[in-house]
Order: structure tokens, then C-alpha cells, then sequence
């Protein structure tokens, strides 16, 4: 005899409650394994594709754990040191900046609309304001880019741990997998299959094609702003690229800081300035008609609107463990939206008192 639909919701509702729980007391302890869950979800299909070409799941692990820390020992011997270096160089240059916009903004001010700067104006005290509260904020966003991991947990133990989680995952993914198939409940078990299926068709369609979205975008925005000579230019692309995993926010923050940056160095050649502004323009367009649409694709299900929400909410509750846990909940719960919504559209409660209600 199967059980009721409100007995089934309770249960249902009673094991997400607890998973939430549990990810909120345990928070950033849980933090070296998501990242290892999601590394070896995220290389999943390499080693399937290894195994089709008749290599054996071990060996194939091996072989792209050998490559990964080839590459991540590769990236901090070459460009951790550069990246670094020039974000401490601009953690001590955004307060010059933003003096140096206050003092423009006064200057600007005097001259035509002297009346804005007097003392029983508002604006006069915010503009005295300004530069003490960018030259606070910027002392405290880009130190806190580099104490957010090692914060989390000790750095040593997260870096110990992460490989660790994930080569033991990859390996036995297969296996793992065929074993929570085995514990679904079996009036369902073709419909959660499907569901499944579906959220991880959005999720890997959308976190694989917008990490290398991320990176083709930093190493453009990068590359043509050291090009330039722009100052902490390889910096601010990384910056900006990295940050487009978020909607908007990698171009537009990249862009104002990298613009800011420009009006400074460049303000007696302002070809330059121009320079930077196309350079932005040119990588938003790259990235919103050619690389997104490609790589990404349209039929993921997640609308920027819905992503940001999820990051912004699950950041809030579950601090950095819950901005990586963000997307793929973001596409579970997008995904099961649509489930429930069909099912209503199909429903009696829809369609009238003549229709069957199989919902």
C-alpha cells in the first residue's frame, strides 16, 4: 500500500529541513568536501569518456588527478605571484583613487554649481565622506578575497583534504550513484530519475559552460588591459572575469573600477580612457551573443534573475559554503518548479471538474 500524498510531503519535507539544518550547524566544515563533491561531479564525464576508450576507472582517476595538480601547481607557480602581488598594489591604491575623484568632484563643483559645495548643503558633507568610506571599503573587499578559504577552515587542512574527497569520489562515482538509485522509492523511481536527469542536464550545462565562460572572459578583459598599460590591469580582468560567474556584476564591476583606474592614470590622454571603455563593451558583447549562448546555452533553466537570488540567499544563511551550493540548488529547485507546475496545469484543480486528476 503506498502511502498518502501529505504523509509522502511530511517525509519529504522533514529530510530537506534536516539537510539545511545540518549545512547550517556544521557551515564551514562541510566546505573542503563540497568542493571535492563538486570537483569530481564537475570531471565525472572525462573519466566516463576515458573508460569508453577502454582505460579502467582507477586509472583514469589517476590520470586526471595527475593532470589536475599539474595544472593547479602550474597556475600558482605562474600566476598566483603576479595576481597577488597587484591586488595588494591596488588595495593600496583605491584610497589615492578615490581622493583624487573627490578632490575632481569639488573642482568640478566649484566651478559651475559653487552652491552645491556649501557647508548647509548635504552634498558638501557627503563629498568630505566619500574618500574615507571607498578608502574603508577597499581595505576591507580584497584582504577578505584572500581570508574567505582560509577562514573557512585552517588553509592547510583545506587544501589537504579537497584532493583527497575528490580522488576518492571520482573513483567511485559509478558506484556511489548506482547506490542512492537503489535507495529511491520505487512508485517513483522512473519520475525521480527523470527529474534528476533533468537537473543535471541544467547543472552541468550551466557550471561547466560558465566556468570556461569565466575564463576566456578574464583572460580577454586581462590580457588587452595589461596591453594598454592600464595599472593592475591582468588584476582587474582577472577580477571581472571571475566575478561573471555572477550576472552582470563581473563587466559592470570590472568596468567602473577599471575605468576609475584609467581616468587616474590617463586623464591627459584620454584615447587611453576610450581604449578601456571598448574593451569592456567589446568583452560584454563577446560574452553576452558569442561565448554565453555557446557554451552555455539557453536551455539550462536558470534565469539570471533567479541566480542571483539563490547566491544572495544562500550566501546569507550559509555564508561561502552556500554561495557553492547556490547553482545547484538554484537548478533542483528550478527544475522540480516546473514538475509541480505541469502537474497543476494537468490537475482538476486547473482544467475544471470534467478532467481526471492524476496529479
Amino acid at each position: 500500500m503506498s502511502l498518502s500524498h501529505r504523509t509522502q510531503l511530511i517525509t519529504w519535507g522533514a529530510v530537506t529541513a534536516l539537510f539545511f539544518a545540518v549545512l547550517w550547524i556544521l557551515g564551514d566544515v562541510l566546505l573542503p568536501f563540497v568542493v571535492g563533491f563538486a570537483l569530481a561531479y564537475l570531471l565525472d564525464p572525462v573519466a566516463d569518456r576515458l573508460q569508453r576508450l577502454g582505460v579502467s576507472r582507477l586509472w583514469a582517476t589517476a590520470i586526471i588527478s595527475t593532470l589536475g595538480l599539474l595544472t593547479v601547481f602550474a597556475f600558482i607557480i605562474l600566476l598566483i605571484p603576479a595576481i597577488a602581488g597587484q591586488l595588494l598594489e591596488l588595495n593600496q591604491f583605491i584610497p589615492e583613487l578615490a581622493k583624487s575623484l573627490q578632490l575632481w568632484i569639488n573642482s568640478v563643483a566649484a566651478e559651475y554649481a559653487p552652491g552645491l559645495l556649501e557647508r548647509d548643503f548635504k552634498l558638501w558633507t557627503a563629498l568630505q565622506d566619500f574618500g574615507g568610506v571607498v578608502e574603508s571599503v577597499g581595505m576591507a573587499v580584497i584582504p577578505q578575497i584572500f581570508s574567505v578559504g582560509a577562514g573557512a577552515v585552517n588553509f592547510f587542512v583545506f587544501i589537504l583534504v579537497v584532493p583527497v574527497v575528490m580522488v576518492y569520489m571520482l573513483a567511485d562515482w559509478d558506484l556511489m550513484v548506482g547506490k542512492l538509485d537503489g535507495w529511491l522509492p520505487r512508485d517513483h523511481v522512473v519520475e525521480i530519475r527523470r527529474l534528476f536527469l533533468q537537473v543535471d542536464t541544467a547543472l552541468s550545462g550551466f557550471v561547466r559552460g560558465q566556468l570556461t565562460v569565466c575564463l576566456l572572459v578574464a583572460v580577454f578583459y586581462g590580457v588587452l588591459l595589461q596591453l594598454v598599460g592600464l595599472k593592475f590591469g591582468f588584476s582587474v580582468g582577472f577580477l571581472a572575469g571571475a566575478l561573471s560567474f555572477i550576472p552582470f556584476v563581473g563587466a559592470i564591476g570590472g568596468g567602473v573600477l577599471a575605468m576609475g583606474i584609467a581616468i587616474f592614470q590617463f586623464w591627459s590622454e584620454p584615447v587611453w580612457i576610450f581604449a578601456v571603455l571598448a574593451i569592456f563593451v567589446a568583452g560584454q558583447f563577446l560574452e553576452g551573443n558569442i561565448l554565453t549562448p555557446r557554451l552555455v546555452g539557453k536551455s539550462v533553466g536558470l534565469h539570471p534573475v533567479w541566480l542571483l537570488f539563490a547566491l544572495s540567499a544562500f550566501g546569507a544563511l550559509f555564508g561561502f559554503v552556500g554561495l557553492l551550493i547556490a547553482v545547484p540548488a538554484a537548478a533542483t529547485v528550478g527544475v522540480f518548479s516546473r514538475f509541480a507546475l505541469d502537474k497543476y496545469l494537468s490537475s482538476r484543480l486547473y482544467q475544471g471538474g470534467g478532467q481526471n486528476d492524476d496529479a
